[in-house]
């Protein structure tokens, strides 16, 4: 069995479910629109020049959370899943995942966006396990706070590293697929980088590097 680890967002995902979030929650009136929308703007760009402020950036994404409680929250995620995300599945994602779930490989989904986000994206997906930035949740309130070390760039490398204590994987076997220059950390780590539809810094490093390159938006 190898370990395949997946990026969410623009890999797996033909979006970036943390601003499609952003964009969720002030069509339903959750937030202040024009605020929200400047911040979450960007924050998306910042993150695409590889210049995001993980800190900051996750105080902001989760500052909504505790205006409301976990249960109203779950129920406000539904429709975001089934309506945003849902339609952005690409069916060659699915099929890639398959050929790995059908190898007998272990699926894990490491992503930046926090896990209130991404794990029920990731149950839907049918992945064996999900690695990404956990909200502070008290007696079924959320603080707005999060813990550990935030699931981006080099702190996925730790994230994982720190999970592998009770997963004994082999890296060198291990494959890592992503779309982002700000996952390069990782790529570095395993035995068999794959780029995803990569951003144009990722695109050089990948050619540079003669990293297999996948194109999953094509039709399947």
């Amino acid at each position: 069995m190898a370990l395949a680890i997946f990026d969410l967002d623009n890999t797996l995902i033909g979006g970036d479910s943390d601003h499609l979030w952003g964009e969720y929650i002030i069509a339903q009136g959750l937030v202040d629109e024009k605020a929200y929308r400047r911040q979450n703007d960007e924050f998306y760009l910042a993150y695409q020049r590889a210049e995001l402020d993980i800190d900051a950036y996750l105080k902001f994404a989760l500052s909504p959370l505790p205006e409301r409680s976990e249960a109203q929250w779950q129920r406000i995620h539904q429709g975001f899943l089934r309506e945003a995300i849902t339609p952005i599945m690409l069916p060659k994602a699915l099929q890639l995942l398959d050929k790995h779930r059908q190898q007998g490989d272990y699926l894990l989904i490491i992503t930046a966006t926090n896990g209130f986000i991404t794990r029920p994206i990731a149950e839907a997906l049918a992945v064996d396990h999900i690695l990404a930035t956990d909200p502070e949740l008290i007696d079924g309130q959320y603080t707005g706070g999060y813990l550990g070390t935030p699931c981006f760039a080099e702190g996925k490398v730790e994230n994982l590293h720190h999970w592998l204590q009770d997963h004994p994987f082999d890296l060198h076997d291990s494959y890592f697929y992503s779309d982002s220059i700000n996952d390069l950390p990782l790529l570095l780590e395993v035995g068999h980088p794959v780029v995803v539809n990569p951003d144009p810094a990722l695109e050089q490093t990948a050619c540079d590097k003669q990293w297999p390159i996948l194109d999953l938006r094509e039709p399947a």
